[in-house]
């Protein structure tokens, strides 16, 4: 029997937000990006290993990595 399995990353963009960026202070867009990994069984994901979140400054392009916990405070 010969099984194909394999980790696939998966990017999606989710709603940003006007905020003030900690690095340049200007009150402009963030873009905020989900990085999740899934577990593939013959080319199907079967579930997710592990999310990422990052916020990206729209003015100066410095991207940070941000908590789950985080990221539902800044979609509310």
């Amino acid at each position: 029997m010969l099984l194909i399995f394999g980790l696939k990353t998966v990017l999606r963009a989710l709603p940003g937000r006007l905020a003030t960026c900690q690095y340049c202070r200007q009150y402009v867009q963030h873009y905020l990006k989900e990085r999740a990994r899934k577990l593939t069984l013959f080319f199907i994901p079967i579930f997710t290993t592990s999310r990422a979140y990052q916020i990206t400054c729209s003015n100066c392009g410095r991207v940070s990595t941000i908590s789950s916990r985080q990221k539902k405070a800044l979609i509310r």
